[in-house]
């Protein structure tokens, strides 16, 4: 994987953490915060099941990654079909940028949430009504399927790897960049979630989206032309 995609990934879901994951995800972490712990318990012990929580997102976000990631490497494609989807990958990444700051609403439009199905309710009831810790874990899981502009960005980006491996490991750093906001709201409630912070991280959010789709359109036009680009790295051999 090319260092440039590490650090645009970690710097995009980081920064997203703070603006878009704040407004998406921001009311289930004061739902099980409010419920789920005990004021009694240590505060080790709340970090624990804090922890918990955002790693049960992870893991269902690697699966996720991993699944993309085997699509997108099942088909064999030639070189210039590689390199017009990486260009649509772009274009769509744009979208998402333009849609982050309010101009369109693409993020609006695909963003539907399962949380209304009955199936959903029922299990998310369940859990956020259990005390253990492992409920923690599964409500992270639950929570990891809901429908969310960044995670389809980075689903796209996973399956752009055409590897299973990859695809986990680019849904995993992103999950693992949004672990430290998500655990900062359950302790400080309301600090992340002023509105002036919010918008300054979106915008930088934006911003750093559409460098990276610029980059992955500048990629798509080098792997039509350069045949020996492979699509985990931008080095010729």
């Amino acid at each position: 994987m090319d260092t440039i995609n590490l650090i645009s990934i970690i710097t995009i879901a980081f920064l997203g953490s703070f603006g878009h994951c704040i407004g998406m995800c921001g009311g289930i972490v004061l739902a099980y915060t409010t419920t789920k712990i005990d004021d009694s318990w240590s505060k080790f012990y709340q970090a624990f099941a804090h922890l918990s929580y955002s790693f049960g997102r992870v893991l269902t976000y690697m699966i996720l990654g991993a699944i993309f990631g085997y699509l997108g490497g099942v088909a064999t494609y030639s070189k210039e079909t590689i390199g017009v989807l990486l260009i649509i990958t772009g274009i769509l990444m744009l979208l998402v940028a333009l849609s982050l700051i309010g101009k369109i609403k693409f993020l609006t439009l695909i963003e539907h949430s399962i949380s209304k199905s009955s199936w959903y309710q029922k299990n998310f009831k369940k859990l956020l009504h259990s005390n253990s810790i492992f409920s923690f874990f599964l409500l992270g899981m639950l929570n990891g399927l809901l429908p969310c502009g960044l995670v389809y960005f980075f689903a796209i980006t996973a399956a752009s790897t055409a590897s299973a491996f990859w695809g986990a490991i680019v849904m995993g750093i992103f999950g693992l960049s949004t672990v430290a906001t998500m655990f900062s709201l359950g302790f400080f409630v309301g600090v992340f979630q002023q509105s002036s912070f919010r918008l300054l991280m979106i915008k930088l959010t934006s911003v750093a989206v559409i460098f990276y789709a610029i980059f992955m359109i500048y990629n798509g036009y080098s792997y039509i032309t350069n045949p020996s680009k492979t699509l985990l790295n931008c080095h010729s051999s």
